[in-house]
């Protein structure tokens, strides 16, 4: 059967995109077209006749695009570029990879006691502690997560003045006084099969080793769902297959799976709320996102370092706690912002905070 993804039939999406049809927003990394059809904005002035036919074609387009959004019209195709999730519509079709089920054992009938004070299907936003930052990082594993964990796994020297931090594993500045080392600990919110990368358990592919390796380095995981799906929008039988596969998967590679989740572009509801709940998953959200996903360019990536530096930056950690959020298939989050945050979070006195994820456990 050929796969049906997210709709652009009528129009291809390049043309629209010069007609300024569609916004640039990118979600966890990713564009939701569907989310950004929007009609043009004001031409560039021109004369009589071809003003006219530009803008009549510019809403025409803009009203077609905007109906079949609506209307969630389905159009066949086969190969990577329709059957690979998210833009898959895994309600429609049988042949989207979001729809393959993994191997390891049935996670539906585990004990789903619940442990510990933090609420079960609500929303986590922020750390317990002041003075903690706990950075957390969704869609991975993906090529650059092993590159990342060598950050993260780099020791920070940090001055007793506070002014001169080395990023060096072996090496030292000797004229400096030395008295801390730090190493740097995240949440990574995994998604099981996104982005034509093939299932996270899947021995033929690196994800099972990297999964690990997060694990071994002290790390916390979390689920992110099976194929990022926006789990409002799909049926009650494929929200329990966004879960129940990505368990599946992660009990495959490690035994168990965790107890926190957070939904795919943050989008969730009473009733995706209420499955979490039932299911034993605290559904974690966080208070402070630099958009990294918006800003994937040398210089873009700037804005997202203003946005941190603006709620970091000379901040009290006695009156300062943030739960934030980055993507690891985000070149630049990745290979540039991250770095200016972690110097920046010591310097500026925090601790790196994963104590939050711990209450809850993990299912085995």
């Amino acid at each position: 059967m050929k796969a049906l993804p997210i709709v652009f039939a009528a129009v291809p999406a390049t043309i629209a995109l010069r007609l300024g049809l569609l916004g640039d927003h990118m979600d966890g990394g990713k564009q939701t077209m569907e989310e950004n059809l929007t009609f043009g904005g004001p031409s560039p002035r021109q004369d009589g006749s071809v003003q006219t036919q530009t803008c009549l074609l510019q809403h025409t387009l803009g009203l077609l695009l905007t109906l079949f959004s609506v209307l969630r019209i389905r159009w066949c195709g086969e190969g990577y570029d329709y059957c690979s999730s998210p833009a898959c519509q895994v309600d429609f079709s049988d042949s989207c990879d979001g729809n393959i089920r993994p191997s390891g054992p049935d996670t539906k009938h585990v004990d789903r006691s619940k442990h510990g004070s933090v609420p079960y299907g609500q929303g986590v936003y922020h750390c317990e502690k002041y003075g903690v930052i706990a950075l957390s990082y969704d869609d991975g594993p993906y090529e650059y997560t092993a590159d990342l964990l060598n950050l993260l796994k780099a020791r920070y020297y940090l001055s007793t003045d506070a002014r001169h931090i080395f990023t060096h594993i072996t090496c030292s500045d000797p004229s400096t006084n030395l008295d801390k080392t730090y190493k740097a600990k995240a949440t990574f919110f995994i998604t099981g099969r996104n982005l034509g990368k093939g299932a996270i358990n899947n021995a033929t592919f690196p994800w099972r080793h990297l999964i690990h390796r997060m694990i071994e380095e002290g790390h916390q995981i979390g689920s992110h769902s099976w194929s990022h799906q926006r789990l409002p929008e799909i049926s009650d039988a494929q929200l329990d297959n966004q879960i129940f596969y990505n368990e599946i998967a992660l009990t495959d590679i490690l035994g168990y799976f965790p107890t926190y989740f957070r939904p795919p572009y943050s989008a969730s509801s009473d009733k995706v709320d209420r499955r979490l709940g039932e299911l034993g998953y605290h559904v974690t959200y966080f208070n402070l996102d630099t958009e990294g996903y918006l800003h994937d360019s040398p210089y873009e990536i700037q804005k997202s370092k203003d946005i941190w530096d603006r709620n970091v930056e000379g901040k009290n950690p006695e009156n300062t706690k943030w739960l934030d959020i980055e993507h690891d298939i985000v070149f630049q989050s990745v290979y540039n912002l991250t770095e200016h945050m972690l110097k920046s979070l010591f310097k500026n006195g925090f601790k790196i905070g994963i104590e939050e994820y711990n209450q809850g456990g993990s299912l085995k």
